[in-house]
């Protein structure tokens, strides 16, 4: 494995792959909250999770924007919390009565007002975020500090890493993207906590998997059909069968037949007697070629 003095808050990939699947229940547990806040069907999806430099995340971010800086006790690291203008003015129209659907596309800082009603909207982002990583620690995110430049937001070096998640939220026709980036030397501290959560999560999870697959499966109905292949021929030389031809089948007798379940070979066997009633008894289990 390489490693990079230069960073050495970088942090391992399947620890990021634990992020990733913990930002995917945010986006699912925030698309619905959304929905209810603005009254409008919302989804969000998460684009990407990386580790970038925090001058690398400040530097595709759109000028001018809204970014917040967050607080996360008991930790004493800093994150932001950054939403695309496309996206914010949308919303505050929505929030004031509007459709949000306005073909203007606003490009300014937003004003003391705007940004006093988009508190709410930023607490129920943050009270989504705070439970899904009740999962793993608890964290109380708060609002440190507001801005619109990303090259002012001093809040990490500039060769500081980041793990920063980008989601894309579609409300109707209009879609925006939010990035939320969280310093990797704090995640990097919770290791431990992942490791532990997602290792019981894992064990429950495969458990009560069991048991939903089985109650989806019992009430289903499979189609059984015992085949004797054979030959074919045509219709016509069977419309001119008559009486005394002979058909051959080359067919031994003692050859098994097919049971084919929804139409998938699956058993060799043969038809018996069971009281009244036809059967088929298995012999043995189909081998795929």
């Amino acid at each position: 494995m390489v490693y990079d003095f230069r960073r050495p808050d970088r942090i391992a990939k399947d620890q990021l792959r634990a992020i990733h699947l913990l930002h995917e229940n945010f986006a699912r547990s925030l698309a619905s909250s959304l929905s209810a806040y603005l009254r409008a069907y919302v989804a969000v999806n998460l684009v990407s999770v990386e580790q970038l430099a925090f001058a690398e995340f400040t530097q595709v971010l759109p000028s001018p924007t809204i970014m917040i800086a967050l607080g996360m006790k008991p930790y004493d690291g800093t994150a932001v919390l950054e939403l695309n203008p496309g996206l914010v003015f949308p919303i505050l129209e929505m929030l004031l009565g509007g459709t949000g659907q306005g073909a203007a596309r606003i490009e300014r800082e937003i004003t003391e007002i705007e940004q006093s009603i988009l508190d709410g909207l930023f607490r129920i982002i943050l009270n989504d975020l705070q439970s899904v990583w009740q999962a793993v620690t608890t964290i109380e995110f708060s609002i440190l500090s507001h801005e619109t430049e990303p090259q002012l937001l001093q809040i990490l070096a500039p060769n500081e890493a980041v793990v920063s998640m980008s989601l894309e939220v579609r409300i109707g026709e209009m879609a925006g993207i939010m990035n939320l980036g969280i310093p990797s030397i704090t995640v990097k501290m919770l290791r431990q906590k992942f490791d532990q959560q997602w290792s019981v999560r894992r064990s429950a999870a495969s458990e009560d998997e069991h048991a939903r697959v089985l109650r989806l499966l019992q009430p289903s109905e499979l189609r059984l059909e015992a085949c004797l292949e054979g030959p074919t021929m045509p219709v016509s030389a069977l419309l001119a069968l008559k009486e005394g031809d002979v058909v051959v089948f080359d067919y031994p007798v003692d050859r098994a037949l097919d049971l084919t379940v929804n139409r998938q070979l699956k058993y060799h066997g043969e038809i018996v007697t069971s009281g009244r009633k036809r059967a088929f008894q298995t012999a043995q289990l189909a081998v795929r070629p």
